[in-house]
């Protein structure tokens, strides 16, 4: 997580050693233009030899300390080739996957070579805290107000 500052992080451990993380950070994005209070997660990983057991079950068991965070959404992206993956997920809990979202981030690191902003259309996911989907704002462009976690 070098150069990442997730205001929490959760790490799961095996036999093996570590098996899967994920990291969460508190702070403001804008839905086409509304401000909106979330905590955006990233930083996901699973152990190669872990995958496809259903290990992103677990992110479940993050919900009560999500709640505890004040925030209204969970809110994260993941590359298209992760739908499926999500969408299996997302059957059993409250979280939505959107599409034809782009958003916008500031590069973590000042690069005269490169914009100062990346621009992508991301799978959006939304995990429904305190508030529910109904209450998420509708549109198709997304602030992250800062660098993707």
């Amino acid at each position: 997580w070098a150069g990442a500052r997730p205001e929490l992080r959760a790490i799961a451990y095996d036999s093996n050693g570590v098996a899967a993380h994920m990291g969460c950070l508190r702070r403001f994005i804008k839905v086409d233009g509304v401000d909106l209070l979330v905590a955006e997660l990233g930083l996901y990983g699973v152990r190669p030899d872990l995958e496809g057991l259903g290990i992103a079950h677990s992110i479940r068991f993050m919900i009560p300390t999500l709640q505890e965070l004040g925030v209204p959404f969970a809110f994260g992206t993941v590359r298209h080739a992760l739908q499926k993956h999500i969408e299996r997920f997302g059957r059993h809990s409250q979280l939505t996957v959107l599409s034809g979202i782009r958003v916008r981030s500031t590069l973590p690191d000042a690069r005269l070579d490169k914009p100062p902003i990346r621009i992508e259309d991301a799978l959006v996911i939304v995990l429904t805290l305190a508030r529910s989907m109904s209450d998420w704002p509708t549109g198709n462009f997304i602030d992250r107000n800062g660098p993707e976690l």
